[in-house]
């Protein structure tokens, strides 16, 4: 009964390595992350100096590395991003300009995650701190490569990965016979001929992806000293936290190790009757 005991004290708390993305990504994981410390974890999150909401709390350790980029180069391109997200237009138009947002913003993630890997002073206190697990969004995947460079188990907190990435990691299926694509504003209701549609737009998808995730493939590689793909980061996850929301979204299929957790999107507020 000791022993069981003095384990169960063992189990009580553990330390977490947090490797968010910034923006509203940040502000979904950030009421997680207060309450595992508020539970006992110890919490430690790596950000870059610049950053548009991530910054210091009582809640966790924050261990910071510098970018060669402003807050206002930052702002900047997320705010040209998040205007077009909102413009009309015909398909061509609207994939030309996420071509171009997305390239502009994965060139930040890059950067970003690149200045990390080469931080040696930063990656010494990692390797020397003894996590437990990562939690890290994947839409950046630097998270993914330092939870293989650790050995450590991986949990990933997510809404979505552009291309859908995230179903074919998972492996779950995703048939456009019956799952509307984005830009399609078609519902799971289809005529034949919107469901060909719908399989044609697949096709950009297989260009988006070589060009936004592709980059971290290649400082995997050289990081680790292996050939790395993005497939395989995003398969060694233990856990995939979903930020889904059935009500408002298509029923999918789910794996064993994907818990939907509801659409978390900010710190919420209680409301009246």
């Amino acid at each position: 009964v000791v022993l069981l005991l003095s384990l169960l004290g063992l189990a009580a708390a553990g330390k977490l390595l947090v490797l968010p993305a910034d923006g509203s990504h940040w502000l979904s994981m950030r009421e997680v992350v207060d309450m595992l410390q508020q539970k006992g974890h110890e919490v430690v999150v790596v950000a870059p100096e610049v950053t548009m909401r991530i910054k210091t709390s009582k809640s966790f350790v924050m261990k910071v590395y510098s970018v060669p980029y402003t807050e206002e180069d930052l702002k900047k391109e997320f705010q040209a991003f998040f205007h077009f997200s909102f413009e009309q237009g015909s398909f061509l138009e609207r994939f030309v300009k996420a071509y171009q947002g997305i390239k502009r913003i994965t060139n930040f993630g890059v950067t970003s995650c690149g200045h990390l890997l080469q931080n040696k002073e930063l990656i010494s206190y990692l390797e020397e701190s003894k996590f437990d697990a990562v939690l890290t969004d994947p839409v950046l995947l630097c998270g993914a490569i330092l939870a293989k460079h650790l050995s450590l188990p991986s949990v990933y907190f997510l809404r979505g990965i552009p291309c859908g990435l995230d179903f074919d990691a998972t492996q779950c299926p995703r048939p456009p016979s019956y799952v509307p694509r984005g830009f399609t504003q078609l519902t799971d209701h289809m005529t034949f001929l919107q469901r060909v549609k719908n399989l044609l737009h697949d096709i950009p998808d297989i260009f988006l992806c070589d060009f936004a995730f592709e980059p971290y493939s290649k400082l995997a590689s050289e990081f680790l000293q292996q050939d790395v793909t993005v497939q395989d980061l995003l398969r060694q996850a233990s856990v995939w936290l979903l930020r889904s929301e059935f009500v408002l979204e298509y029923p999918r299929p789910l794996m064993p190790n994907i818990i939907p957790i509801g659409g978390v999107n900010c710190a919420h507020k209680e409301l009246s009757q």
